[in-house]
């Protein structure tokens, strides 16, 4: 499978009572695809899976399946802490047709690289689809190194690409001179330009659920166009956003600038709680001068 592109990690619209508002899901879905983003992810961090119950996740993916149909590629997260959880949910993936899978390391009981990379090719067993490997160390308290890459490669030919959240240059360096086939897709996002610089062609990108146009200019002028002059412009008017997000309230900024633009986003589910309206206006007045400036770039209208 080819992950070339903005794939976008899609919120879970709530409804005022708490539960999954599959009507606003749906819209949040078309409205991406009618961006232009060129994959989505179902089930990942940004989604909430954490707060999921299994079955949410099974008809959420689903669901996905029929709305979306084959108009974009559909990435399934497979996160949890057991492994026969993983595996379970990469079964469903199978029988819904997901185009694809998201692998993660489990959280919390940090598995040594070769406990990881067992964990990683059960789950493949289970579905026999392309991997993308979720590598975020900060979250799951794990990194996936040079072992752990050499095993599963050595084993399964679906392991494809990897969206790559250490945050580390190091990492980035290893995977694009060591591990040329799995496909690199940034995952820490204010190394974007020093990803495609490097050669990955992806970018897994939460801030793509309410400004998927800009994220797209800035693949399509680096990847695309090889200009990366045009390139630094654009990541320079993302900056702000990209600070603000990792602020210490991620996933809460990324369903107030969803509401921002227009979807009908509803809460977080507990622990987390919604941006306060000092927070919302900061988050408001970025979105908009991102806006102007990446238009400014591109030629767009804001």
């Amino acid at each position: 499978m080819n992950f070339d592109g903005i794939f976008t990690p899609a919120i879970t619209p709530l409804t005022t009572a708490g539960e999954i508002d599959k009507t606003a899901f749906t819209e949040v879905l078309e409205y991406l695809i009618d961006a232009k983003v060129h994959g989505i992810v179902i089930g990942g961090s940004t989604g909430e899976y954490y707060a999921h119950t299994a079955q949410e996740r099974f008809d959420l993916a689903a669901l996905a399946r029929d709305v979306i149909g084959t108009r974009v590629p559909l990435v399934v997260g497979t996160g949890a802490i057991r492994t026969e959880d993983s595996v379970a949910y990469a079964a469903a993936a199978r029988e819904i047709k997901a185009d694809a899978l998201l692998v993660g390391s489990p959280p919390y009981a940090l598995p040594t690289e070769q406990e990881n990379a067992a964990h990683a090719l059960a789950v493949d067993r289970a579905a026999g689809l392309p991997i993308i490997l979720y590598n975020y160390p900060a979250r799951m308290g794990v990194l996936m190194g040079r072992e752990f890459f050499r095993t599963v490669t050595a084993v399964s030919k679906n392991f494809v690409a990897i969206k790559e959240s250490s945050g580390l240059a190091s990492q980035l360096h290893l995977l694009a001179r060591e591990f040329p086939n799995i496909q690199l897709s940034c995952g820490w996002d204010d190394q974007a330009l020093e990803f495609f610089a490097w050669g990955a062609r992806s970018w897994v990108c939460a801030g793509s659920n309410f400004v998927p146009r800009e994220h797209v200019a800035l693949y399509e002028a680096t990847v695309l166009e090889k200009d990366f002059d045009k390139g630094r412009r654009i990541m320079s008017a993302l900056l702000p956003l990209l600070d603000f997000l990792e602020g210490g309230k991620f996933v809460q900024s990324i369903k107030s600038g969803a509401k921002l633009a227009g979807l009908r986003a509803g809460g977080v589910r507990a622990p987390l709680q919604p941006l306060d309206e000092a927070e919302e206006h900061a988050l408001k007045t970025i979105v908009e001068e991102l806006k102007r400036e990446v238009a400014a770039v591109t030629g767009a209208n804001a």
